[in-house]
């Protein structure tokens, strides 16, 4: 093992030539950190954007940038007839997610890393970015969602401020607030209400679905719950 950093502190510091066994440990390098991106990106996904061509091309991107730095080498000629090759690609996917371009700029950066025989700072730069991606998905860092769910039903009557209806959702729910109460269309005394409803614990839904329809003159109740994300 201590033969292997060895090799890495001494073409990490040597920016020379590019011999056939280091342009090989620079791919092979470039493979194994794109398969971690990917593997991150894999675990870490939530939502219903998720792309198997998408995580393939993490791990082909890193090794491609890779062969491309050691093909450009030291030689500003080939870098700038690289750059005119490139130029004539046309992408045609439109990637959604924000979160989907920043990965594909690790992967990006690793390979560049790799591909100019800066392994050590390839092999720490995929340590530390894999973290901050499981730290990111661990806390749900950014997440802001003051209500998660729906609760409709029909009602005879209006619900005044000693009604059951209020004190089981105070039970129930850290929040709730009345988006809609109008008189039914078929001329008889139901109304019907809507309301959103930021539940504590989902899990207790049935119960509170329960309490709810002991309640005299209710009917035609719904509760539908909101995905954390939502990607079409």
């Amino acid at each position: 093992m201590s033969k292997i950093w060895q090799v890495f502190e001494q073409t990490s510091s040597v920016g020379g030539g590019f011999a056939p066994q280091i342009i090989l440990l620079s791919l092979l390098l470039a493979f194994v950190l794109g398969q971690v991106l990917a593997w991150v990106y894999y675990f870490t996904h939530s939502g219903l954007s998720y792309s198997r061509s998408y995580v393939q091309s993490l791990i082909l991107i890193t090794v491609v940038v890779a062969m491309v730095m050691a093909v450009i080498g030291n030689n500003i000629i080939t870098a700038v007839g690289l750059m005119g090759a490139l130029a004539l690609i046309r992408f045609r996917n439109v990637i959604k997610d924000t979160r989907d371009v920043a990965f594909i700029f690790c992967a990006l950066v690793v390979g560049m890393a790799a591909g100019s025989q800066r392994y050590l700072t390839a092999i720490i730069g995929t340590i530390i970015l894999s973290l901050i991606a499981a730290y990111l998905y661990l806390t749900n860092f950014g997440m802001h969602e003051p209500h998660n769910a729906f609760l409709r039903f029909s009602l005879k009557g209006h619900i005044s401020s000693d009604h059951p209806i209020p004190k089981i959702l105070k039970r129930f729910c850290g929040n709730f607030i009345l988006i809609s109460a109008h008189d039914s269309s078929y001329g008889d005394s139901m109304v019907e209400y809507a309301y959103q409803l930021m539940v504590r614990n989902a899990d207790k839904n049935e119960q509170m679905l329960s309490e709810i329809q002991k309640t005299e003159g209710i009917e035609n109740i719904s509760l539908t719950m909101q995905e954390q994300l939502l990607e079409i």
